[in-house]
């Protein structure tokens, strides 16, 4: 077998999950071209042979189903789909883009999703189109999510690239907030995890969620608290802490600034009305915070449940401040700042006027990214400088960012729509031109989300399958259209041959040399760097892994970084080769790889402040805070339901999984309900009623569940599919949803604060 063949024969094999940020290894058996048996791998660094059933049902996702795409698609006038060679497809999208960008500028052209799915590897050659359209406007899913987090990160420790994690494996005491990792993972080995927990009787599990879920069961202290009321919560907690002198004095002085700001703010907090207003014990909460406050090792882990709801930029804020005034931080067992080996997040301060601000809502990037809740607006209200043009990858916006009306009328409204992925999606359905992609498990590919500390891991996959029809890498896709614009040349002949000629034994120096060289001598070229490496050190590569050449330059870089650290993880080397000796290694080890073993200590050099210190006021929140106090949380009698939209089950999973069959149980995504509001319908588990919002409705099955307050229902995320074209299975949530509903500062959508009624279809 030659160095550049794949063998594709059955077998077993080892790769990864790709269902969360936690990415498990996997040991696999293959058979025809598809998983045959699944189960976890023994020598994954990190999870250890742990597995959910989420990964156990892989196999639904990668058999080749109806929906999956094998050939580039055409729209064509009466609203069929036609075949098209791969050469028309590139050339046609790519005469279009260059049309669209010289007549109307950067703000014409949008990218969104890139990243999802398990698909981090090819978002790395998909931000090279925004460089090349001259525009700014990246719309992803994370931003829908995560980025009120990044913010407050950013002014917290100086970067928005700046992120946390927590040693829940390792903490005494644990506050786990807006989040149930029995179902929705996001620790590692989370049900493991919280097993042990719950047998130690020197640890203490603290849950807050509205609903008695499958974490809340098992925990020593069940906070059920009214919906949409964690901000009045955690700011009593905080003020609670202030007041009682429970704050780590040594901590706060020594590695902190803005104290007495914070202090001044939290003891205006009305400390008993607050946790009323939260529904729950007074005397609990009080004593939760003294608890906390005096563990050794105590940490805080938050999720979608406080990032969704009311005040979502606010929640992140105060959250940080529960573990940092109480000095739970920077050590084993508490949160903690982490190394990031794949730069997804920047730091794009709004404060500085160099990043630009969208046409319509005047809208600012948080951590490079913009919420999907504004692209609507930006194509139908920006006037002339309306974005005309999007190009979606591994994503699924009818479905999963807020509006569904919104999104179908913007997109038919669009000059073009290119949508990359493996399947027909709603989104896809609206498209000018489809381009298929391998799956997950037909190419290379890697998690973008390395979260641990202090020991950092990274889990290369290689591909386990032949590619499916006439399909191509999300790396080959971008390369192609960059030539086809003339934003980079088809050969780079100087180049190629030196890399030919170069290898790890001289730490590829000519190698990068010459491309520093090229880059000096044409600064254009610099953005499109990753296509250029893969076209030319990347043929070089065994097995077909052109894609990865460019994880050598951020191995070397991050090596370069965090040298003691890596060298620390076992690997031997110099300041000129150790980035390649951890290339290689990550090139190697199918089950992953340590990147670095740091010291917990290593956590003060992680802060971006010159100074190494936390910035604890930030302005800004002080004032959110001080209007918490007019905030109306009284359902309205036409409203008086909240729903939470998007409740993570054991059988949902982001859409990647089209086919319904993969589900086991909960097939219709049912509507879960208290049984006391169900009787007020006089319906039972498996009735069928509306779910009516301000901005629509959808028919729902109902579920009995006494885990919900009353006054509170849920249903799941990744329904709604119309498979085989046919109609949706199970609830279109974001027909609920407003794009105007959502948090001031970061736009994140309140999707688990969603005013609705119930009505009876004979009503």
């Amino acid at each position: 077998m030659s160095k550049q063949e794949i063998s594709f024969s059955n077998r077993n094999d080892v790769t990864a999950c790709i269902l969360c940020s936690r990415n498990c290894g996997l040991s696999v058996e293959i058979e025809d071209n598809q998983f045959k048996k699944i189960k976890g791998d023994d020598q994954h660094p990190f999870s250890q042979g742990y597995i959910c059933q989420k990964a156990a049902r892989l196999q639904h996702y990668q058999k080749k189903h109806a929906d999956r795409l094998t050939a580039p698609l055409k729209r064509q006038a009466d609203g069929s789909f036609k075949e098209i060679s791969w050469a028309q497809a590139i050339q046609e999208i790519a005469d279009q883009l260059v049309h669209i960008r010289d007549t109307f500028g950067g703000t014409a052209f949008a990218s969104v999703g890139g990243g999802g799915q398990g698909n981090h590897l090819g978002a790395a050659y998909g931000r090279q189109l925004l460089y090349a359209m001259k525009s700014f406007y990246a719309y992803n899913s994370l931003a829908q999510e995560k980025t009120g987090d990044f913010w407050v990160n950013g002014r917290l420790f100086g970067s928005q690239a700046c992120h946390t994690t927590e040693d829940v494996e390792y903490a005494d005491y644990v506050l786990f907030i807006g989040t149930n990792p029995f179902q929705a993972h996001g620790i590692p080995n989370a049900r493991d995890t919280l097993k042990h927990i719950k047998k130690d009787p020197n640890r203490t599990m603290v849950v807050f969620d509205p609903r008695v879920t499958e974490t809340a069961k098992q925990a020593d202290i069940h906070v059920q608290l009214k919906p949409g009321t964690d901000a009045y919560l955690m700011s009593a907690m905080i003020a609670i802490m202030l007041r009682e002198n429970l704050y780590d004095q040594q901590f706060i002085q020594k590695h902190t600034h803005g104290f007495d700001e914070v202090k001044q703010a939290f003891l205006a907090i009305p400390i008993e009305e607050y946790i009323q207003k939260a529904d729950v014990s007074v005397e609990q909460i009080y004593q939760i915070v003294r608890d906390f406050a005096k563990a050794k090792r105590g940490c805080v882990r938050i999720d979608l449940g406080i990032q969704h709801t009311l005040n979502t930029t606010l929640n992140g804020y105060l959250e940080k401040l529960l573990y940092l005034l109480a000095g739970h931080f920077g050590q084993q067992g508490t949160n903690n700042l982490h190394t990031m080996f794949i730069p997804i997040l920047t730091h794009t301060d709004e404060r500085n006027p160099k990043y630009r601000r969208t046409v319509h809502h005047k809208m600012f990037p948080i951590s490079g990214f913009f919420p999907p809740n504004i692209l609507p607006d930006e194509i139908l209200k920006a006037g002339e400088k309306r974005v005309r043009a999007v190009f979606v990858d591994s994503c699924n916006p009818l479905l999963t960012y807020p509006d569904t009306a919104a999104y179908e009328q913007a997109f038919k409204s669009l000059d073009l729509l290119v949508v990359v992925d493996v399947a027909m999606t709603e989104t896809a359905r609206f498209a000018d031109y489809i381009l298929p992609a391998h799956s997950q498990f037909e190419k290379w590919e890697f998690t973008g989300f390395n979260l641990e500390f202090p020991k950092n891991g990274f889990h290369l996959r290689h591909p386990l399958f032949k590619a499916q029809g006439n399909t191509l890498s999300e790396a080959e896709i971008y390369t192609r259209l960059l030539e086809a614009m003339n934003v980079i040349p088809q050969q780079f002949p100087i180049l190629s041959k030196i890399a030919e000629k170069d290898s790890a034994k001289t730490a590829y120096l000519a190698y990068f040399g010459a491309l520093g060289v090229s880059f000096a001598k044409n600064k254009k070229l610099i953005p499109f760097a990753a296509s250029i490496v893969y076209r030319t050190l990347g043929k070089t590569l065994p097995n077909d892994a052109a894609a990865t050449a460019l994880l050598l330059p951020l191995c070397m870089q991050y090596a370069a970084q965090h040298y003691q650290a890596v060298k620390q993880a076992g690997y031997q080397g110099n300041r000129l080769n150790l980035g390649v000796k951890l290339f290689q290694a990550i090139l190697q080890q199918r089950s992953g790889v340590v990147l670095s073993q740091h010291e917990y200590a290593d956590v003060w050099q992680l802060i971006a402040y010159k100074d190494k210190k936390i910035r604890l006021a930030i302005p800004e929140m002080f004032v959110e805070l001080a209007q918490l106090q007019q905030q109306s949380l009284v359902p309205t009698d036409d409203y008086p339901f909240i729903l939470f939209a998007g409740e993570r089950r054991s059988y949902n999973a982001n859409q990647i999984y089209r086919d319904p069959a993969w589900r086991k149980v909960d097939a219709e995504g049912r509507l879960r309900m208290n049984p006391e509001d169900a009787s007020e319908f006089a319906v039972e588990t498996g009735q069928t009623l509306q779910c009516i919002s301000e901005h629509g409705k959808i028919l729902v099955v109902v579920e009995l569940d006494e885990g919900m307050r009353k006054g509170v229902v849920s249903l799941p995320h990744g329904y709604g599919l119309r498979y085989r074209g046919g109609e949706p299975i199970g609830p279109e949530l974001n027909r609920l949803t407003s794009t105007q509903h959502c948090d001031p500062l970061s736009k994140t959508p309140y999707h688990k604060y969603v005013p609705v009624r119930l009505e009876r279809l004979d009503a």
